[in-house]
């Protein structure tokens, strides 16, 4: 239990959440201490805009960040106040004003939550409408308010530079393990293997996301401020866990040959299981070191596992003949590389915990890293050219829009105390996707209801002033806290935190329960009517965008493997890019059909169909990768004209599938079947070949080139079927 609440303490939720209740509190003190009340809630207001704007980037862009966030809040809610009285050009004004604020999203994560700020702003502004000198002051407020936050922000900064990205890193390693043990599951007889393939693409999703939060911190920290010695140590474990991953993603076995094969020598198998889980347990065990801050000590011995693995193989091949073992012995020797391979890089992140860290353990892996960012400008052409109904976000941005616009009115001409909490929630709730929507609809509710019950009860008993102020700080932080773990606790804490500072200033502590649940009811009612009704965004609708980005980034993957494979040399940086990018779309094609599920059964169409297809293109990436990292790793002979005739006919198989998804029926001619054939039985012509003319050789060359042949032989077949398989599911699905 007190390693829960130390571990939910030192997360980076939590740490926001106390940066942002210190702004806001300590402005309300001192001012309320001074009696002017209104002012430090002016400021803290400031505090709660700015808040959601301070999101994981290098240093300059967090200040800038945050900086063009504080002068959009005051600036908006001092327009607010001067157009309210025009009643005749106040609707148009407002109706416009939200459009535009939502459709800032189009410039990614961060324009994204300067947009929610703006948005909280434009709805809290009808809390407290003014006039005269006095909109001009509350608006100054509300700047230095949002200011004093960016003090705050960056005193945390300064105090703990590195407790971020060393969070991040933790739980980057922590997935990293969750992936490895999911492989090691993979090699339980008769495993659920369709369970555990799910399991691994939604994690995938997550790694995803987490592989993108820290990009943004220290490859920007990297490229903008020279990079300090804890940053490059940083980088070199972020791009050794994403080999990691890739290396584990590249090796696929076949579970079921393999448990025959070696049904009678039971040892191998469990000596290579128990190392698989023992490297996903040293990954776990850093993980848990990083975050306590604590000194890291290898528990697990890798590498003894290791020697136990190579004397499995030694002991099986001496049992059996060496002509009888061969097959079983190259097979053996892949899963021995593999494991080799990631005991390496799981070294290199325990040394660089442990000991002192060597920059040179980089080797140029840190070339054109700022590459790998998303370009931080905002040219006028991505907005206009998102004016349109293809759009989601032109959608969204409409939909919001109206349902503001009804909730505003609803609020105004109909008796309900504060149109603004109207507002509030239909901004909090209402995301692009159904799902998401109803999911913080009834969460809200519920949240709502059970905190004005519970801090309506707290104050029917407890009458101290000074007490409920410090129970409103202490909701007021794990409101926060909760916002992105569970949002029902979240609002449950918020609302008790509303009831208690209005419990504080008003007397009428029954009728606030009362109209702050109605208000969110209505509010949470309208968010889910107009998600459902108003140009609904249906993931079906956008699943083949997705699929199609998928399909193209393995297609440009298999590219540049291609171009290595015939040019050798050193790996380009286009080469790590389409890697890298074919992992992110991967993950966003599970990511969209994580939403699909999340809809009514009606609007599931094709969903089978989907989730093959995301399936299919993450074992097509699989094989990739695992080609990718053989050539890497490997003195490979020159690719022949098959090689090249086989790569062409797979890049054809998917381009075709891309036309299907954009409706365009003139598919490419392929090789006929037997073509193909001829092809591959040529390749292996060539190999066997090139054995005999290679011969005698040593042992180890002779096993290399053996080994060669086979790996590639047998990928390229793979790569084959599965785009096959692709472009038949792609014809099911868009006949269907």
């Amino acid at each position: 239990m007190f390693y829960k609440i130390r571990k939910f303490a030192d997360s980076t939720y939590f740490t926001n959440a106390i940066k942002v209740t210190l702004a806001a509190v300590i402005p309300v003190v001192v001012f309320s201490y001074l009696g002017k009340f209104e002012m430090g809630f002016a400021m803290a207001l400031g505090a709660f805009f700015t808040y959601p704007s301070d999101i994981p980037s290098s240093l300059k862009h967090k200040i800038n960040g945050i900086l063009v966030t504080a002068l959009l809040v005051s600036g908006i809610n001092l327009l607010v106040n001067i157009v309210y009285p025009l009643s005749w050009i106040f609707y148009p004004f407002l109706a416009l004003l939200i459009f535009l604020i939502s459709m800032i999203s189009v410039y990614g994560q961060r324009a994204t939550m300067v947009s929610f700020s703006c948005l909280i702003s434009v709805s809290l502004a009808f809390a407290s409408i003014n006039s005269g000198w006095t909109m001009v002051v509350h608006s100054g407020l509300i700047l230095a308010g949002s200011l004093f936050y960016l003090l705050i922000s960056l005193i945390f900064h300064y105090v703990r530079p590195h407790r971020y990205i060393e969070l991040q890193i933790a739980d980057c390693i922590k997935l990293t393990a969750k992936y490895l043990k999911l492989r090691g599951d993979l090699w339980t007889v008769n495993a659920d293997k369709k369970s555990i393939i799910e399991k691994q693409l939604h994690l995938q999703v997550e790694l995803n996301a987490i592989h993108q939060n820290i990009r943004e911190v220290l490859i920007s920290n990297h490229t903008t401020s020279g990079s300090s010695n804890q940053n490059r140590k940083m980088l070199l474990v972020f791009i050794s866990l994403v080999e990691i991953l890739e290396l584990a993603l590249s090796t696929a076995f076949d579970h079921d040959k393999l448990h025959q094969k070696f049904d009678d020598h039971p040892n191998v198998l469990l000596s290579y299981q128990r190392l698989a889980y023992n490297l996903a347990a040293s990954l776990k065990q850093l993980s848990k070191s990083v975050k306590k801050h604590t000194k890291y000590f290898s528990k697990n011995t890798l590498l003894r596992d290791l020697n136990s693995l190579q004397l499995a193989i030694a002991d099986y091949e001496n049992d059996l003949k060496k002509n009888t073992a061969s097959e079983g012995v190259f097979m053996l020797t892949t899963m021995l590389q593999y494991a080799d391979k990631q005991v390496e890089k799981i070294k290199i992140v325990e040394r660089a915990f442990t000991l002192n860290f060597n920059s040179q353990d980089l080797k140029g892996l840190d070339k054109d890293l700022e590459k790998f960012l998303t370009p931080q400008y905002y040219p006028l052409i991505t907005l206009t050219e998102n004016f349109s109904f293809s759009s989601t976000i032109f959608r969204h941005s409409l939909r919001l829009t109206i349902t503001l616009m009804v909730g505003f009115i609803v609020g105004k001409f109909l008796p309900f105390h504060n149109v603004y909490w109207i507002l509030l929630t239909i901004i909090v709730i209402m995301r692009p996707g159904y799902g998401l929507t109803k999911a913080r609809s009834l969460h809200r509710i519920m949240g709502t209801f059970f905190g004005g019950l519970i801090a309506f009860g707290i104050l029917f008993v407890v009458k101290d002033i000074s007490v409920i102020s410090i129970l409103s700080i202490i909701c007021m932080l794990l409101g926060f806290s909760f916002t992105q773990i569970n949002y029902k606790v979240s609002a449950t804490f918020i609302t008790m935190y509303v009831v208690f500072i209005y419990g504080i200033i008003t007397p009428n502590r029954g009728d606030l329960v009362q109209y702050r649940i109605l208000d969110t009811v209505v509010g949470a009612v309208l968010a889910f009517l107009a998600t459902h009704f108003l140009w609904p965004s249906w993931e079906f609708l956008n699943v083949p965008v997705y699929l199609e980005k998928a399909i193209k980034a393995n297609q440009d993957y298999l590219k540049e493997i291609s171009i290595f494979y015939n040019k050798k040399g050193s790996i380009s940086t286009s080469y790590r890019l389409a890697r890298k990018n074919a992992f992110i779309e991967i993950g966003n094609l599970m990511a969209s059909f994580q939403r699909m599920v999340q809809e009514p059964k009606s609007k599931q169409k094709q969903l089978p169909q989907v989730y093959k297809l995301a399936v299919l293109n993450h074992s097509l990436l699989s094989s990739l990768a695992s080609l990718g990292t053989y050539i890497q790793s490997h003195k490979t002979t020159s690719a022949s004209e098959a090689f090249n005739v086989v790569v062409d006919t797979v890049l054809k198989n998917l381009d075709n599938a891309i036309s299907l998804l954009k409706d365009n029926h003139n598919l490419q001619e392929n090789l006929p079947k037997e073509d193909l054939a001829l092809r591959f039985t040529e390749l292996k012509n060539i190999r066997e070949k090139e054995l005999k003319e290679g011969f005698p050789i040593d042992e180890e060359a002779f096993q290399l080139k053996m080994q060669e042949a086979q790996l590639v032989i047998e990928q390229l077949i793979w790569l084959t079927n599965l785009s096959e398989n692709i472009l038949k599911t792609t014809k099911i699905l868009k006949d269907s």
